[in-house]
Protein backbone atom coordinates (compact mmCIF):
# COMPACT_ATOMS: atom_id res chain seq x y z
CA UNK A 1 0.00 0.00 0.00
CA UNK A 2 1.15 3.55 -0.73
CA UNK A 3 2.34 5.30 2.43
CA UNK A 4 1.24 8.94 2.54
CA UNK A 5 2.18 12.19 4.26
CA UNK A 6 0.30 15.50 4.30
CA UNK A 7 1.92 18.93 4.08
CA UNK A 8 -0.38 21.74 5.20
CA UNK A 9 -3.08 21.42 7.85
CA UNK A 10 -5.18 24.51 7.15
CA UNK A 11 -8.73 24.91 5.89
CA UNK A 12 -8.26 22.62 2.88
CA UNK A 13 -7.12 19.55 4.80
CA UNK A 14 -10.48 18.24 6.11
CA UNK A 15 -11.89 16.59 2.94
CA UNK A 16 -8.47 15.12 2.21
CA UNK A 17 -8.10 13.61 5.68
CA UNK A 18 -11.66 12.24 5.61
CA UNK A 19 -10.99 10.70 2.18
CA UNK A 20 -7.79 9.01 3.34
CA UNK A 21 -9.57 7.55 6.35
CA UNK A 22 -12.38 6.17 4.20
CA UNK A 23 -9.87 4.69 1.75
CA UNK A 24 -7.97 3.02 4.58
CA UNK A 25 -4.77 4.81 3.55
CA UNK A 26 -1.57 4.50 5.55
CA UNK A 27 -0.88 8.09 6.63
CA UNK A 28 2.55 8.33 8.24
CA UNK A 29 2.79 12.03 9.08
CA UNK A 30 0.86 15.28 8.80
CA UNK A 31 3.07 18.39 8.73
CA UNK A 32 2.48 22.00 9.70
CA UNK A 33 4.97 24.51 11.14
CA UNK A 34 2.25 25.93 13.40
CA UNK A 35 1.77 24.20 16.76
CA UNK A 36 -1.78 25.52 16.91
CA UNK A 37 -2.61 24.02 13.51
CA UNK A 38 -1.17 20.67 14.53
CA UNK A 39 -3.08 20.66 17.79
CA UNK A 40 -6.36 21.56 16.10
CA UNK A 41 -5.83 18.89 13.44
CA UNK A 42 -5.06 16.28 16.12
CA UNK A 43 -8.46 16.83 17.75
CA UNK A 44 -10.18 15.71 14.54
CA UNK A 45 -7.93 13.13 12.89
CA UNK A 46 -5.80 10.21 14.12
CA UNK A 47 -2.68 10.85 12.01
CA UNK A 48 0.69 11.59 13.69
CA UNK A 49 1.74 15.23 13.30
CA UNK A 50 5.16 16.84 12.93
CA UNK A 51 6.85 20.21 12.53
CA UNK A 52 9.79 18.58 10.73
CA UNK A 53 9.42 18.65 6.95
CA UNK A 54 12.69 16.78 6.66
CA UNK A 55 11.15 13.79 8.42
CA UNK A 56 8.79 13.43 5.46
CA UNK A 57 11.37 14.08 2.76
CA UNK A 58 13.93 11.65 4.19
CA UNK A 59 11.58 8.74 4.94
CA UNK A 60 11.96 6.18 2.12
CA UNK A 61 8.74 4.45 3.19
CA UNK A 62 6.66 7.55 2.39
CA UNK A 63 6.00 7.31 -1.33
CA UNK A 64 3.23 9.91 -1.80
CA UNK A 65 2.60 13.37 -0.39
CA UNK A 66 -0.46 15.61 -0.40
CA UNK A 67 0.55 19.28 -0.64
CA UNK A 68 -2.33 21.34 0.76
CA UNK A 69 -0.60 24.67 1.42
CA UNK A 70 -1.39 28.15 0.00
CA UNK A 71 -0.83 28.46 -3.76
CA UNK A 72 2.27 30.67 -3.55
CA UNK A 73 4.16 27.89 -1.73
CA UNK A 74 3.47 25.11 -4.21
CA UNK A 75 6.46 25.31 -6.56
CA UNK A 76 9.16 25.18 -3.89
CA UNK A 77 7.42 22.35 -2.03
CA UNK A 78 6.85 20.38 -5.23
CA UNK A 79 10.52 20.74 -6.11
CA UNK A 80 11.60 19.41 -2.70
CA UNK A 81 9.10 16.56 -2.57
CA UNK A 82 9.69 15.52 -6.19
CA UNK A 83 13.46 15.60 -5.71
CA UNK A 84 12.94 13.21 -2.79
CA UNK A 85 11.29 10.80 -5.24
CA UNK A 86 7.77 11.04 -3.89
CA UNK A 87 4.55 11.23 -5.90
CA UNK A 88 2.39 14.29 -5.27
CA UNK A 89 -1.29 15.12 -5.00
CA UNK A 90 -1.38 18.92 -5.18
CA UNK A 91 -4.22 21.21 -4.15
CA UNK A 92 -5.36 23.54 -6.89
CA UNK A 93 -4.13 25.76 -8.46
CA UNK A 94 -0.71 24.60 -9.64
CA UNK A 95 0.71 27.91 -8.37
CA UNK A 96 -0.01 31.65 -8.46
CA UNK A 97 1.21 32.26 -12.02
CA UNK A 98 1.38 30.23 -15.20
CA UNK A 99 5.17 30.63 -15.24
CA UNK A 100 5.38 28.99 -11.82
CA UNK A 101 2.71 26.46 -12.82
CA UNK A 102 4.86 25.36 -15.77
CA UNK A 103 7.80 24.98 -13.40
CA UNK A 104 5.65 22.67 -11.25
CA UNK A 105 5.01 20.50 -14.30
CA UNK A 106 8.70 20.44 -15.18
CA UNK A 107 9.71 19.54 -11.62
CA UNK A 108 7.55 16.44 -11.78
CA UNK A 109 8.90 15.45 -15.18
CA UNK A 110 12.52 15.98 -14.12
CA UNK A 111 12.11 13.80 -11.04
CA UNK A 112 10.00 11.17 -12.83
CA UNK A 113 7.19 11.34 -10.27
CA UNK A 114 3.43 11.48 -10.69
CA UNK A 115 1.69 14.79 -9.93
CA UNK A 116 -2.10 14.83 -9.66
CA UNK A 117 -4.05 18.04 -9.04
CA UNK A 118 -7.14 18.31 -6.86
CA UNK A 119 -9.65 19.52 -9.42
CA UNK A 120 -12.26 17.16 -8.08
CA UNK A 121 -15.29 18.27 -10.11
CA UNK A 122 -14.17 15.95 -12.92
CA UNK A 123 -15.11 13.07 -10.63
CA UNK A 124 -18.80 13.97 -10.37
CA UNK A 125 -20.77 10.90 -11.48
CA UNK A 126 -23.05 13.19 -13.50
CA UNK A 127 -20.05 14.69 -15.30
CA UNK A 128 -18.70 11.24 -16.09
CA UNK A 129 -22.08 10.18 -17.51
CA UNK A 130 -22.38 13.39 -19.51
CA UNK A 131 -18.88 12.85 -20.90
CA UNK A 132 -20.02 9.47 -22.21
CA UNK A 133 -23.13 11.04 -23.75
CA UNK A 134 -21.06 13.68 -25.54
CA UNK A 135 -18.57 11.09 -26.79
CA UNK A 136 -21.39 8.87 -28.08
CA UNK A 137 -22.77 11.61 -30.33
CA UNK A 138 -26.26 11.52 -28.77
CA UNK A 139 -26.31 15.34 -28.68
CA UNK A 140 -25.02 15.56 -32.23
CA UNK A 141 -22.52 18.24 -33.18
CA UNK A 142 -21.92 20.62 -30.27
CA UNK A 143 -22.55 24.21 -31.35
CA UNK A 144 -22.41 25.87 -27.92
CA UNK A 145 -21.10 25.31 -24.42
CA UNK A 146 -21.81 27.95 -21.77
CA UNK A 147 -20.83 27.97 -18.12
CA UNK A 148 -22.20 29.90 -15.15
CA UNK A 149 -20.63 29.92 -11.69
CA UNK A 150 -22.92 32.00 -9.41
CA UNK A 151 -21.14 31.56 -6.10
CA UNK A 152 -21.03 33.67 -2.95
CA UNK A 153 -18.35 34.69 -0.48
CA UNK A 154 -18.99 37.30 2.24
CA UNK A 155 -16.53 40.13 2.83
CA UNK A 156 -15.29 38.33 5.94
CA UNK A 157 -13.85 35.65 3.65
CA UNK A 158 -11.67 38.23 1.89
CA UNK A 159 -10.73 39.92 5.17
CA UNK A 160 -8.56 36.91 5.99
CA UNK A 161 -4.89 37.75 5.29
CA UNK A 162 -3.88 36.80 1.75
CA UNK A 163 -7.37 35.92 0.47
CA UNK A 164 -8.02 37.22 -3.01
CA UNK A 165 -4.51 38.62 -3.41
CA UNK A 166 -2.08 38.14 -6.26
CA UNK A 167 0.80 37.40 -3.91
CA UNK A 168 -0.77 34.44 -2.08
CA UNK A 169 -3.68 33.21 -4.23
CA UNK A 170 -2.64 34.39 -7.70
CA UNK A 171 -5.99 36.08 -8.36
CA UNK A 172 -9.66 36.10 -7.47
CA UNK A 173 -12.76 34.21 -8.50
CA UNK A 174 -11.25 32.59 -11.60
CA UNK A 175 -8.16 30.91 -10.15
CA UNK A 176 -9.51 30.31 -6.65
CA UNK A 177 -13.17 29.30 -7.14
CA UNK A 178 -14.02 29.12 -10.84
CA UNK A 179 -11.01 26.97 -11.69
CA UNK A 180 -12.88 23.82 -10.62
CA UNK A 181 -15.80 24.32 -13.00
CA UNK A 182 -13.66 25.74 -15.80
CA UNK A 183 -11.42 22.66 -15.67
CA UNK A 184 -14.49 20.42 -15.87
CA UNK A 185 -15.84 22.50 -18.75
CA UNK A 186 -12.61 22.06 -20.72
CA UNK A 187 -12.58 18.32 -20.07
CA UNK A 188 -16.09 18.06 -21.53
CA UNK A 189 -16.10 20.66 -24.31
CA UNK A 190 -12.47 20.67 -25.38
CA UNK A 191 -9.99 23.55 -25.71
CA UNK A 192 -11.01 27.19 -26.00
CA UNK A 193 -9.36 29.01 -28.90
CA UNK A 194 -10.10 32.66 -28.08
CA UNK A 195 -11.78 34.84 -25.49
CA UNK A 196 -13.20 38.34 -25.19
CA UNK A 197 -14.88 39.85 -22.16
CA UNK A 198 -14.63 41.77 -18.93
CA UNK A 199 -13.53 41.33 -15.32
CA UNK A 200 -14.32 43.50 -12.31
CA UNK A 201 -14.30 43.85 -8.57
CA UNK A 202 -17.91 44.58 -7.68
CA UNK A 203 -19.19 46.90 -4.96
CA UNK A 204 -19.96 43.83 -2.83
CA UNK A 205 -16.30 43.17 -1.99
CA UNK A 206 -13.17 45.04 -1.05
CA UNK A 207 -10.31 42.94 -2.44
CA UNK A 208 -7.29 43.21 -4.70
CA UNK A 209 -8.48 40.93 -7.50
CA UNK A 210 -11.64 40.16 -9.49
CA UNK A 211 -14.85 38.80 -8.01
CA UNK A 212 -16.70 38.87 -11.35
CA UNK A 213 -15.77 37.73 -14.86
CA UNK A 214 -17.89 37.56 -17.99
CA UNK A 215 -16.45 36.23 -21.25
CA UNK A 216 -17.55 35.13 -24.68
CA UNK A 217 -15.52 32.21 -25.97
CA UNK A 218 -14.92 30.32 -29.18
CA UNK A 219 -13.81 26.72 -28.83
CA UNK A 220 -11.28 25.08 -31.13
CA UNK A 221 -14.06 22.99 -32.66
CA UNK A 222 -15.95 26.17 -33.64
CA UNK A 223 -18.57 26.05 -30.88
CA UNK A 224 -19.41 29.32 -29.14
CA UNK A 225 -20.33 30.05 -25.54
CA UNK A 226 -20.27 32.40 -22.60
CA UNK A 227 -18.64 32.10 -19.19
CA UNK A 228 -19.81 33.96 -16.10
CA UNK A 229 -18.04 33.48 -12.77
CA UNK A 230 -18.60 35.41 -9.57
CA UNK A 231 -18.44 35.24 -5.79
CA UNK A 232 -20.98 38.09 -5.53
CA UNK A 233 -24.16 36.07 -6.15
CA UNK A 234 -25.85 35.91 -2.73
CA UNK A 235 -26.41 33.38 -1.20
CA UNK A 236 -24.74 31.20 -3.84
CA UNK A 237 -26.25 28.79 -6.35
CA UNK A 238 -25.25 25.66 -8.24
CA UNK A 239 -22.80 25.98 -11.10
CA UNK A 240 -24.11 25.10 -14.57
CA UNK A 241 -22.54 23.90 -17.80
CA UNK A 242 -25.00 24.01 -20.71
CA UNK A 243 -24.54 22.25 -24.04
CA UNK A 244 -26.45 22.90 -27.26
CA UNK A 245 -26.11 20.19 -29.86
CA UNK A 246 -27.73 19.57 -33.23
CA UNK A 247 -29.81 16.80 -31.63
CA UNK A 248 -30.72 18.42 -28.31
CA UNK A 249 -29.45 20.04 -25.14
CA UNK A 250 -27.82 18.94 -21.88
CA UNK A 251 -27.33 20.80 -18.62
CA UNK A 252 -24.93 19.81 -15.86
CA UNK A 253 -26.02 21.58 -12.67
CA UNK A 254 -24.43 20.92 -9.31
CA UNK A 255 -24.35 17.15 -8.85
CA UNK A 256 -26.91 16.25 -11.51
CA UNK A 257 -27.69 16.66 -15.19
CA UNK A 258 -30.68 16.80 -17.52
CA UNK A 259 -30.86 15.80 -21.18
CA UNK A 260 -33.51 16.80 -23.72
CA UNK A 261 -33.27 15.32 -27.22
CA UNK A 262 -35.23 16.39 -30.28
CA UNK A 263 -36.46 12.82 -30.82
CA UNK A 264 -38.51 13.21 -27.63
CA UNK A 265 -36.06 11.43 -25.35
CA UNK A 266 -35.41 13.03 -21.98
CA UNK A 267 -33.20 11.99 -19.12
CA UNK A 268 -32.53 13.30 -15.62
CA UNK A 269 -29.73 12.10 -13.36
CA UNK A 270 -29.78 13.12 -9.70
CA UNK A 271 -27.44 11.05 -7.51
CA UNK A 272 -28.44 10.55 -3.86
CA UNK A 273 -25.92 13.14 -2.72
CA UNK A 274 -27.73 15.78 -4.79
CA UNK A 275 -31.14 14.94 -3.41
CA UNK A 276 -29.73 15.35 0.11
CA UNK A 277 -29.01 18.99 -0.66
CA UNK A 278 -25.22 18.72 -0.95
CA UNK A 279 -23.42 21.69 -2.49
CA UNK A 280 -20.06 21.90 -4.24
CA UNK A 281 -18.65 24.86 -2.32
CA UNK A 282 -20.58 27.78 -3.78
CA UNK A 283 -22.03 29.23 -0.57
CA UNK A 284 -20.69 31.40 2.26
CA UNK A 285 -18.90 28.47 3.86
CA UNK A 286 -16.28 27.42 1.28
CA UNK A 287 -15.91 24.01 2.94
CA UNK A 288 -19.63 23.17 3.06
CA UNK A 289 -19.43 20.19 0.74
CA UNK A 290 -19.05 16.42 1.17
CA UNK A 291 -15.70 14.74 0.50
CA UNK A 292 -16.91 12.16 -2.03
CA UNK A 293 -15.18 13.84 -4.97
CA UNK A 294 -11.92 14.27 -3.05
CA UNK A 295 -12.07 10.59 -2.18
CA UNK A 296 -12.50 9.68 -5.85
CA UNK A 297 -9.53 11.87 -6.80
CA UNK A 298 -7.32 10.27 -4.14
CA UNK A 299 -8.39 6.79 -5.29
CA UNK A 300 -7.50 7.72 -8.87
CA UNK A 301 -4.11 9.06 -7.70
CA UNK A 302 -3.33 5.81 -5.87
CA UNK A 303 -4.40 3.85 -8.95
CA UNK A 304 -2.11 5.92 -11.15
CA UNK A 305 0.84 5.22 -8.86
CA UNK A 306 0.08 1.49 -8.73
CA UNK A 307 -0.28 1.05 -12.50
CA UNK A 308 2.09 3.70 -13.85
CA UNK A 309 -0.66 5.43 -15.81
CA UNK A 310 -1.22 9.22 -15.68
CA UNK A 311 -3.80 10.46 -13.15
CA UNK A 312 -7.02 11.81 -14.63
CA UNK A 313 -6.05 15.35 -13.64
CA UNK A 314 -2.31 15.45 -14.14
CA UNK A 315 -0.23 18.61 -13.76
CA UNK A 316 -0.13 18.87 -17.55
CA UNK A 317 -3.93 18.65 -17.69
CA UNK A 318 -4.31 21.30 -14.98
CA UNK A 319 -2.06 23.66 -16.91
CA UNK A 320 -4.79 23.97 -19.57
CA UNK A 321 -7.19 25.78 -17.24
CA UNK A 322 -4.41 28.17 -16.18
CA UNK A 323 -4.01 29.20 -19.83
CA UNK A 324 -7.76 29.81 -20.15
CA UNK A 325 -7.83 31.92 -16.97
CA UNK A 326 -4.88 33.96 -18.22
CA UNK A 327 -6.74 34.68 -21.46
CA UNK A 328 -9.93 35.69 -19.62
CA UNK A 329 -7.97 38.08 -17.39
CA UNK A 330 -6.00 39.50 -20.33
CA UNK A 331 -9.21 40.05 -22.30
CA UNK A 332 -10.74 41.83 -19.33
CA UNK A 333 -7.79 44.22 -19.19
CA UNK A 334 -7.44 44.87 -22.92
CA UNK A 335 -11.05 44.85 -24.23
CA UNK A 336 -9.68 42.79 -27.14
CA UNK A 337 -9.99 39.20 -28.28
CA UNK A 338 -7.23 37.08 -26.76
CA UNK A 339 -6.06 33.71 -28.03
CA UNK A 340 -5.65 30.99 -25.43
CA UNK A 341 -2.00 29.96 -25.27
CA UNK A 342 -2.53 26.22 -25.38
CA UNK A 343 -4.80 26.50 -28.44
CA UNK A 344 -1.93 27.46 -30.75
Amino acid sequence: MTRVALIGLGMAVTPHAKSLIDLGADVALAYAPSAARRAQFATKFPFPTTDDLGAILSDPNITAVGILTPPNTHLELVEQVAAAGKHILLEKPLDVSTTRAKAVVEAGKKAGVTIAVMLQHRFKPAAEKLSEILASGRLGKIVSCSTRIPWWRPQSYYDEPGRGTLARDGGGVLITQGIHVLDLMLSLAGPVAEVCGFTATTALHQMETEDYAASAVRYQNGALGVIEATTAFYPGAAERIEFIGTKGTAVLSGYGYSLQLMDGTSEVFEPPIATMGATTGGTADPMAFPHDLHQAAWADFFGAIATGRPPRVSAEEALKVHHLIDAMLDAGKSDKKVRVANSE
